[in-house]
């Protein structure tokens, strides 16, 4: 989640510094982002950004920039250590970026100290505004991003049971996707969905997002155990969306590994994700995704 873009500065007094983000600051900077960036965020939600429900060797929360002893800008990072490809890879997740408008000359100041971090992986999975230019220019490339926006239309097929039940999760899942659920099932944003046949299980993560002010869609964050079975038993999982007050997913081919099928549109510009360094983690998870909703 971003500012608005960057403006001329009018005003904007010379003694500008930019710090790491510590365990001490979280309180003032979730208020800044409550005041600044998005109002309908709880400052308690934005200092949950800061402390996600996971262990990480993180070397700080991003970073922020004072002027005259008050904060004026904020890059809030969500970090992790993700297996990608077999290797363990340490993400940086730009979270949350906002720069009071007197002060967005110096926004650059405050992207610059974050990327200058050696040895990260950095995603920018919400990003708006200028924000997707500025990265463009700073290395960062576009994920796929190609979006159906699909009608949750309800189905049943036998054999196939479809619950959120944490017993169900907690005894069914097995591997990196018991260590996934663990690490986010205290994660705000997150919902979890277990879909099992006969033949095993699936196991969908999930966000309920906002278009146009309407929270009734349902956007993927990671797909994980069987596909094929997620694939097949799709119609059973709409009527459970449906039934959560879900009618439209944001079906992301990248995260799902297919497209449902039925009534639905390719969206024309759908939502950007970015990524700067390789191996990338191949989800959207241990990100603001997870963590915030707006």
């Amino acid at each position: 989640m971003t500012g608005e873009s960057p403006q001329s500065a009018t005003g904007a007094k010379s003694s500008v510094k930019v710090r790491a983000i510590e365990h001490a600051d979280v309180a003032d900077v979730a208020s800044f982002l409550h005041r600044n960036l998005n109002a309908r965020v709880a400052e308690s939600s934005w200092a949950s950004l800061m402390t996600p429900p996971w262990t990480s060797e993180a070397p700080n929360r991003g970073f922020l920039m004072i002027s005259d002893g008050e904060i004026v800008g904020a890059y809030v990072a969500v970090h992790s250590d993700r297996d990608v490809e077999g290797a363990t890879v340490s993400v940086c997740n730009l979270a949350a970026f906002c720069v009071l408008p007197e002060f967005r000359t110096h926004s650059l100041r405050l992207m610059r100290a974050m990327l200058a971090q050696k040895g990260l992986v950095f995603t920018d999975l919400s990003p708006s505004g200028a924000v997707p230019a500025m990265n463009e220019r700073l290395g960062f490339r576009y994920l796929d991003r190609a979006t159906r926006l699909v009608l949750n239309a309800p189905g049943f097929g036998g054999g196939v049971s479809v619950t959120d039940a944490p017993e169900e999760l907690e005894r069914t899942l097995v591997g990196a996707d018991l260590t996934l659920y663990r690490d986010h099932r205290e994660a705000p944003a997150a919902r979890h969905l277990l879909v099992r046949t006969s033949a095993g299980y699936a196991y969908l993560v999930y966000r309920r997002d906002r278009r146009k002010r309407l929270p009734l869609f349902m956007t993927p964050l990671y797909a994980g155990g069987d596909r094929e079975i997620l694939r097949r038993s799709w119609p059973a999982v709409a009527a459970h969306l449906l039934a959560k007050g879900l009618p439209f997913t944001l079906a992301e081919s990248h995260i799902l590994g297919f497209v449902p099928g039925g009534l639905g549109r390719e969206l024309k510009n759908p939502r950007p994700r970015m990524v700067k360094g390789d191996p990338a983690p191949s989800d959207y998870l241990y990100s603001e995704l997870a963590l915030l909703s707006w």
